[in-house]
């Protein structure tokens, strides 16, 4: 499991972010506070508070693909 924080900050990044998380076969998800929902829910992610942060856990070992392709919108 990979766990890293996403910053997504205006509408069309969450869009595009969804639609690449999408292409994967990888478990992954959002957390927020105490909430926990799929990264490929566009509507779930709108309903986060975007402006911190969001921890971002991927269900697999290798996702260097995955982490490559969203490498823009990964705050450290």
């Amino acid at each position: 499991m990979v766990e890293r924080y996403v910053s997504l900050e205006k509408i069309n990044d969450v869009k595009d972010f969804v639609e690449i998380v999408s292409r994967y076969d990888y478990k992954v998800e959002i957390i927020s506070d105490t909430y926990v929902l799929s990264a490929k829910s566009i509507m779930g992610i709108f309903s986060l508070d975007l402006t911190n942060p969001l921890k971002l856990r991927i269900h697999a070992d290798n996702c260097d693909d995955l982490l490559a392709d969203i490498a823009s919108y990964i705050s450290e």
